[in-house]
């Protein structure tokens, strides 16, 4: 399959990641306008970091007047997750990925941009990933534009229905994969779990979240990796 092919194919994939970027980042250009930030500076962030979580946190952190150290650290610590991200793509793609296609494919990994790409059931050409990035991280942008801009008059119950949204788009990424591999849908079910047993158990107060992100998905992607290996396909190696 050729590349402009693979390229219109993930800018197709990236069409409903944009709307529910768009949606979300309403209510991250809002954080931002809190925070003392222009538009044009929310929106170039927004443009450069492509992470909700890292934002969010660096947004609250400006706020408060944290450090630069103190912001550096919060920040590794809630987008360390896309370094396991980064690893995972890396084992799935093509032959012949040179390093510079590499290092756009790290630029252009979000969850949901990794979720699509990750559940191909072919060797991952990288422009595959860049049709979605070219059609999702937009979204995230204008709507963090739109936020810094307009928030300020949207209602209150708007605002707490936008900020759920992504997480039901991201629900509709793994979805599909767990309707058709019961180990995935097992893993789905623990990591469920999990998750929910450390925001409950006090010994975890402690921990920050993106912490406990980082922890359980290097334990159940290390479990799943020994106890149920892909065999990777001859044609594909």
């Amino acid at each position: 399959m050729s590349r402009k092919r693979n390229y219109l194919r993930g800018m197709k994939a990236g069409i409903p990641i944009s709307l529910g970027y768009f949606a979300v980042a309403i209510t991250l250009g809002i954080a931002a306008k809190d925070a003392g930030l222009t538009a044009f500076q929310a929106t170039l962030t927004s443009f450069l970091i492509n992470a909700s979580a890292g934002e969010y946190i660096g947004f609250t952190l400006i706020a408060a007047g944290a450090s630069y150290f103190e912001v550096f650290l919060m920040e590794a610590i809630a987008n360390a997750r896309y370094m396991l991200m980064s690893a995972a793509l890396s084992q799935k793609l093509k032959p012949g990925t040179n390093t510079i296609q590499r290092m756009l494919l790290g630029y252009c990994i979000t969850d949901e941009n990794f979720g699509v790409s990750i559940a191909l059931d072919e060797r991952l050409d990288p422009f595959y990933t860049y049709g979605v990035a070219t059609v999702a991280i937009p979204g995230w942008s204008l709507g963090t534009l739109c936020g810094a801009i307009l928030g300020s008059v949207l209602p209150t119950s708007l605002l707490s229905a936008l900020g759920v949204s992504l997480y039901g788009m991201f629900i509709s990424v793994f979805v599909p994969e767990s309707k058709k591999n019961k180990i995935v849908a097992g893993l789905v079910v623990v990591s469920f779990v999990l998750s929910y047993i450390f925001s409950r158990v006090p010994i975890f107060d402690g921990i920050s979240q993106g912490v406990k992100i980082i922890v359980l998905t290097v334990v159940i992607s290390l479990a799943a990796a020994l106890i149920f290996p892909v065999k990777e396909d001859k044609k594909d190696a």
